[in-house]
């Protein structure tokens, strides 16, 4: 595992803000580290980094424990916290070889990884460029870069798209993403749609303890206690039938011709509803079963 922490605990006075979690992210994972504002993401992406000393547990990345090895924890991890600090004053590509040469990244070496990352991150026609005068998407890109720069086999991200616009989000996702499939990528958020763009698995943090951690496709499942069936036919049809269909628990009349049905979760009545529509020469034209929204799961988890 490229990362694994271990009963972590973090207290401020009597509060414990990291309330013993414990989770671990492997090679090529990118991980949504959710959770709502206060409840422990940063201040663990923090520990993490070795930015803050926990006050319990353990915090490993690439086999070594951040507490006792913390610049070999920063050798091995590229992060880029919520608020994004650059040097405004620096010309894109001359921060990046600044950054590389804190790094000990020297020569052609050092050339050669700042082309990459320009090429990488979308910034050939920004490098010869103030930093102030950069789009915030792009000082984004920037701070990825700077992350990157001494190729970590891990990468820490806070909040990496807030304040962009769609178009920069959609641009920053699928760098991430690409970047995503040689590394492991740890990303604190609370944007849902982020989630489902990017990570393949979902971490939720409420209180400072962890309330799930699962497969983003598995967490629609997880608070879900009935299916719910939109139905669409043709003309109005007799609704009493449609209620007697065994299974049913419940029909929400929506409009003239569509219908909401609601059974149990271990029941599908697709197939009844398809037959009945056959057998009282009903035209149908709509039959979709809805899927719990992960903004649903994430509050019925966090409230």
């Amino acid at each position: 595992m490229s990362v694994v922490i271990e009963n972590l605990v973090k207290t401020y006075g009597k509060q414990n803000a990291v309330d013993n979690i414990s989770f671990a992210v492997k090679t090529g994972e990118i991980v949504g580290f959710l959770g709502p504002n206060g409840a422990g993401k940063s201040t663990t992406m923090k520990i993490a980094t070795g930015y803050l000393p926990p006050s319990q547990g353990t915090v490993k990345v690439c086999g070594f424990e951040v507490s006792q090895n913390s610049m070999e924890v920063r050798r091995n991890i590229g992060y880029l916290p919520e608020h994004n600090p650059l040097y405004l004053d620096m010309y894109v590509r001359e921060y990046l070889l600044f950054i590389g040469q804190l790094h000990q990244i020297k020569g052609k070496n050092l050339t050669n990884r700042v082309a990459e990352l320009v090429e990488i991150c979308g910034l050939g026609r920004e490098q010869t460029k103030k930093i102030a005068s950069l789009s915030k998407g792009y000082r984004q890109r920037v701070g990825l870069a700077q992350a990157l720069i001494h190729n970590p086999p891990v990468l820490i991200l806070d909040e990496p798209t807030t304040g962009l616009d769609p178009n920069q989000i959609v641009e920053i996702r699928h760098l991430i993403k690409n970047i995503g499939k040689e590394k492991t990528v740890i990303i604190s958020t609370h944007n849902m749609p982020e989630v489902e763009a990017v990570c393949s698995r979902a971490v939720i943090i409420n209180l400072g303890k962890i309330v799930a951690d699962n497969p983003v496709a598995e967490l629609k499942t997880l608070t879900k206690k009935e299916n719910i069936i939109s139905v669409e036919f043709e003309k109005s049809i007799n609704e009493p039938i449609l209620q007697a269909i065994e299974g049913v628990k419940a029909v929400k009349k929506i409009s003239e011709t569509q219908y909401q049905i609601y059974s149990d979760t271990e029941v599908d009545v697709r197939g009844k509803i398809f037959k009945l529509a056959g057998e009282q020469n009903w035209t149908l034209l709509g039959l979709q079963q809805q899927e719990s929204s992960l903004e649903s799961v994430f509050q019925n988890l966090t409230q």
